[in-house]
């Protein structure tokens, strides 16, 4: 796939859950601060750091355009400075300095954490036994299992948390749901089978082992998503 493709894939993605979260925390907090811009900076700078961990230090291989649609596409177009600008001067100019300065350290301070914190969490996964588990002969790798059950997690959480707050018909709800699930599902199971791939499991002999880790995967995912949903819905 062509960088420039992949990467605009990973924006149109990214602008998308930019939006739903960002509206769904404006709808749930109110526009008296730029709740929005933060949620969507800090989560994504704590995602991009424990991604970066996963799918750059660890050398996983996985492809430049893949990596580029998640940390350039994706992150890129879901965080947003330029709105983290214009929010702090529009507040400046209302008079509302002690929300500027809030702002400003809250976003700088809070974000760079995020991200500090997302690449520890990374490192620990991943610095013990290579991130990965012998269970009955089957290498797994239980590190990108957790790192992919947090994304899972996060989707189901959100999504039961900032829908009821957005406008849209419940039809409309339960196909953006089951989309975003379904590729991002789909993307940490290759993610998972090209790791195996590189842990030297060959497609022709261990067809079953990598079968094994690929749905186990994605019963994991699934698992995480529902109660992600479930805890976002008793919030």
């Amino acid at each position: 796939m062509n960088p420039i493709i992949a990467i605009a894939f990973g924006g149109a993605f990214g602008a998308v859950l930019r939006f739903l979260v960002s509206s769904g925390v404006y709808h749930w907090l109110g526009r008296g601060f730029p709740y929005g811009t933060i949620a969507v900076n800090i989560l994504g700078s704590f995602l991009i750091g424990l991604l970066t961990e996963a799918l750059i230090l660890q050398k996983v291989a996985f492809s430049l355009e893949y990596r580029s649609a998640i940390l350039i596409g994706l992150f890129g177009s879901f965080t947003t400075f330029s709105t983290f600008s214009l929010d702090t001067v529009m507040l400046i100019e209302q008079g509302n300095l002690t929300k500027a300065l809030a702002n400003v350290l809250v976003s700088v301070s809070v974000c760079v954490f995020a991200v500090w914190l997302g690449l520890l969490v990374g490192r620990g996964l991943f610095s013990h036994t290579g991130g990965t588990v012998q269970l009955m002969s089957v290498s797994l790798p239980y590190a990108l299992y957790v790192v992919n059950i947090i994304g899972a997690f996060l989707i189901g959480f959100l999504s039961a948390l900032l829908m009821s707050k957005i406008s849209l018909l419940d039809e409309h709800k339960a196909v953006l749901l089951i989309f975003l699930s379904g590729v991002f599902i789909v993307l940490s199971s290759l993610y998972v089978m090209l790791h195996g791939i590189e842990e030297g499991f060959q497609l022709k002999d261990d067809i079953n082992s990598l079968l094994s880790i690929v749905v186990a995967n994605a019963l994991l995912c699934g698992a995480f998503v529902w109660a992600g949903l479930w805890t976002g819905n008793q919030v």
